[in-house]
């Protein structure tokens, strides 16, 4: 079938409906998330989907603009997340992408980067530059997935539990968890987004996001927050402070978050991106899980790899800056700059 792409002009229920019902959907193809965006952030938000000719969604692709003088223009779906790009079936699929890439090039991106969670057909090259990593959970058991840990890993969940650490959940803790979370960023020599993203997040998706801290005699020291849909739980974002790190209350909290989804009767816990190779990426694997690629597709112009990173050596002057800056100006600052790295 041949398709012709279109602005959405339907419901958000309408695209939500259509997403939840197609292969490889995710959190981030919900409607509400370009209200998130265009809220908080103020880009330019658009909607495209393709059509049969009795008027039925064959698919959707969400696309964002973020344009800068800093960094640049790109078009991203979604920017800030894992996962985005276009579904459907695969004329769909070829339809909304090429639409993008023509819309990327008569708008002068820099880059367009489709971010799937599956590979899909196109003839668009792919980036891997970042994975996922997946620990499969026993629905409704979390003695079996405790059980089932290495004896040093449940040591380690158990230590901070000895020092008095203990686990809070529930909307209440945004505020903790910003505390800890910007600064664990500026310590790590990156901008860190707005409170006013998780505040709208808890405002759209208040059933779907988990917000949580580790406390030790009454302060937040470590904190995550993640999403749950369909069978599956992903952190998104996780922080902890560096003071604290002898008695590891990430692991706790970590756990805290994987005992909830398994009782909850969830088939995956999802740990979100990293670097192949990074510490980061070695603390995910310890749990027992597995690697999952991230199929980002590109148009890019000018050769660039990839959104800003300080993996990029043209940006590796701004990590040592931004960890030199008093906690208060990292915190005001950090947001203006956070909303252009996509």
């Amino acid at each position: 079938m041949s398709y012709a792409v279109e602005s959405f002009a339907g419901s958000a229920e309408e695209w939500d409906a259509f997403v939840r019902r197609s292969p490889g959907w995710t959190h981030f193809h919900q409607y509400s998330w370009l209200r998130v965006i265009e809220r908080v952030h103020r880009h330019e938000c658009m909607a495209f989907a393709v059509r049969d000719p009795s008027g039925v969604l064959g698919g959707v692709l969400p696309l964002v603009r973020v344009r800068s003088l800093i960094f640049g223009h790109f078009l991203v779906s979604m920017p800030f997340v894992n996962y985005g790009g276009p579904l459907g079936d695969e004329a769909a699929v070829r339809a909304l992408a090429a639409h993008a890439a023509e819309l990327a090039s008569s708008s002068g991106a820099r880059l367009l980067e489709l971010r799937s969670r599956e590979e899909l057909p196109l003839d668009l090259p792919v980036s891997h530059r970042k994975i996922t990593v997946l620990l499969d959970l026993p629905p409704g058991d979390p003695d079996r997935l405790f059980g089932g840990l290495k004896a040093k890993l449940r040591s380690q969940v158990r230590r901070p539990q000895k020092e008095g650490v203990s686990v809070r959940f529930g909307p209440d803790q945004v505020g903790p968890f910003y505390d800890v979370l910007v600064r664990h960023m500026r310590d790590l020599g990156t901008p860190a987004q707005p409170r006013a993203l998780f505040e709208a997040i808890v405002a759209e998706f208040p059933d779907d996001v988990w917000f949580a801290c580790a406390y030790l005699g009454g302060r937040a020291i470590a904190c995550g927050c993640g999403f749950r849909w369909a069978s599956e739980f992903e952190m998104t974002w996780a922080s902890a402070l560096a003071e604290f790190n002898a008695i590891a209350p990430n692991m706790l909290l970590y756990w805290a978050f994987m005992e909830r989804a398994a009782q909850e009767g969830l088939l995956v816990f999802n740990f979100g991106r990293c670097t192949p190779g990074s510490g980061t990426h070695r603390f995910k694997l310890q749990w027992g899980s597995r690697d999952a690629p991230l199929w980002w597709y590109q148009r890019a112009a000018g050769g660039i790899a990839g959104t800003p990173s300080p993996d990029d050596g043209a940006y590796a002057w701004g990590p040592p800056i931004w960890k030199g800056l008093p906690l208060a100006l990292a915190t005001a600052l950090g947001p203006r700059i956070a909303r252009y790295i996509p």
